[in-house]
């Protein structure tokens, strides 16, 4: 139960960022979150459409993994490795503070699944 609720948390934390980087990535919201400039958000807007349409599949993958309940568990134990990978990577390159968003989340989701929780 605890790895199925944790893992619905890291689809939908997926989705958010889905709706951040592909709706509100060029308006005052999306640039508060992000801490860019209008103008950086304007040249970057087409990039950060395609990484959040990788983040919905990311959340897709996992909602599949549930879907199939205890079916799924390979699927969500690859999906939420790709989480933790994705959030690593983005917490070495872009930002610290990405490690505690995603791949955290991913991790304790992950450990979860592994768990049998």
């Amino acid at each position: 139960m605890i790895a199925s609720i944790l893992t619905g948390l890291v689809a939908l934390l997926h989705l958010y960022f889905l709706y951040l980087e592909m709706l509100v990535w060029n308006t005052p919201a999306g640039r508060k979150v992000f801490g860019t400039t209008a103008e950086f958000s304007a040249q970057s807007k087409a990039l950060a459409m395609n990484q959040g349409l990788y983040n919905g599949f990311l959340a897709a993958g996992l909602a599949w993994g549930l879907w199939l309940g205890a079916e799924g568990f390979a699927i969500k134990v690859f999906f939420l490795g790709c989480v933790v990978v994705a959030g690593l990577f983005g917490a070495a390159t872009v930002s610290r503070k990405i490690l505690f968003v995603q791949a955290v989340p991913g991790a304790l989701a992950l450990i979860a699944v592994l768990a049998g929780w």
